[in-house]
């Protein structure tokens, strides 16, 4: 397997610390020497400093990568602590890029760490690119997904580690090599908007990301030194709760937009665009015929004691967390409970942070219900706008 460093051009030596340092990699006939030279040149571009990034940083500065560029505009948050393992207590409200290029720099002073505060778009990302041999991508949403794979292609097929993580499940490849298939060739086009619950909706096991994390690692250490079998055309499937990897081989697209034959996009597109997503100005009064509501509104129209039916539609777990006093039908069980509803009288649904309540009242207008409105925000706007005492999660 051919390195993604150049063979012709000289490899920068190290001096007797950095062989002391590296010495467990040294005396390994599959690193080596000039194994570990390579780390030592090569440019990896980590996109995202969150619960993937975290592990997947670590490991390449205390691998000896020399130079790793960092992706993230982000700040610390107290949520992000039960995964994101780079960021600690004291960090919160910090940017996360500052957060994890001083742990990156305290564990591997030789590291060189170029920092991109910024969003990666359309607009930078090719330019950013250039630079690395290599990206990692460690996102966690579908148009920055599909934009970091379109700008590897585009930039001469640079291998793009790829990895995702959902609740207790993960999956890791790696897309956009010459010969291989790219993220497009795996799923062609994006879910519906709201169709995959974020982790803020759906939950993630913290540990999940350390697992991919490290695979992720694993794969660019792996190109790096042109050792071993990548993740080229195949798809690691890991379930954490039954401790089982699965394997799908996956083929070259020839009818790829992006990869294939004869491609359609050429250059970077509008991503949110292209996975649906309308960006607001402000929060809407109407989104796909159901009617908005906010926190500090309904407040207001339950004080003066209008009749309205506030609905909670998050699992049981979620509901010991924290509540409203609304009554409780998980957005599953609602098919089978719209007996206990009144569909003459106005409901007010609400979840977490408003997706699953929006998809419930489209389910609940579709059924017949002529009078349901939306929480925006949820129970989390509620907390922040209405009652701060309530916990958050």
């Amino acid at each position: 397997m051919p390195t993604v460093t150049e063979e012709k051009v000289a490899l920068p030596q190290l001096d007797n610390a950095e062989i002391a340092r590296y010495s467990r990699h040294l005396i390994l006939p599959e690193v080596g020497l000039e194994g570990q030279q390579k780390l030592k040149a090569a440019k990896v571009l980590c996109v995202g400093t969150g619960g993937l990034g975290a592990p997947l940083s670590y490991y390449l500065a205390a691998a000896g990568v020399g130079t790793l560029g960092l992706v993230d505009f982000d700040v610390v948050d107290e949520s992000n602590l039960q995964r994101q393992i780079i960021h600690s207590t004291n960090d919160v409200g910090r940017p996360k890029i500052d957060s994890a290029a001083e742990k990156l720099k305290a564990l591997n002073p030789y590291l060189n760490i170029v920092k991109h505060e910024t969003m990666l778009t359309s607009a930078n990302a090719l330019e950013i690119i250039k630079d690395y041999d290599i990206v990692a991508d460690g996102t966690d949403n579908f148009p920055t997904r599909y934009l970091v794979n379109d700008a590897c292609v585009l930039s001469g097929h640079k291998p793009n580690a790829y990895a995702s993580i959902f609740r207790f499940e993960g999956q890791a490849s790696v897309f956009a090599t010459k010969d291989g298939p790219c993220y497009r060739c795996l799923y062609p086009e994006p879910p519906p908007p709201g169709l995959v619950p974020s982790c803020a909706e759906g939950g993630v096991l913290g540990i999940l990301p350390g697992l991919l994390g490290v695979i992720q690692a694993t794969e660019v250490i792996k190109l790096i030194l042109g050792k071993g079998d990548p993740l080229i055309g195949r798809l690691l499937l890991v379930d954490s709760l039954g401790m089982k990897f699965r394997e799908l081989k996956l083929r070259k697209n020839p009818e790829c937009p992006v990869c294939g034959e004869y491609p359609t996009v050429k250059r970077l597109i509008d991503y949110q665009q292209f996975c649906g997503i309308v960006p607001e100005e402000k929060p809407a009064a109407m989104q796909n015929g159901i009617p908005q509501i906010t926190p500090i509104e309904l407040k207001r129209r339950l004080d003066a004691g209008e009749d309205v039916f506030v609905l909670d539609v998050r699992e049981p777990h979620e509901y010991q967390i924290v509540n409203i006093g609304a009554p409780l039908i998980p957005l599953g069980d609602l098919p089978n409970r719209l007996n206990e509803l009144d569909p003459n009288r106005e409901i007010v649904i609400h979840c977490k942070t408003g997706g699953r309540s929006q998809r419930a009242a489209e389910f609940l207008q579709k059924s017949g219900f002529k009078n349901v409105v939306n929480l925006a925000g949820g129970i989390t706007g509620w907390a922040t706008d209405v009652d701060p005492k309530l916990p958050k999660y």
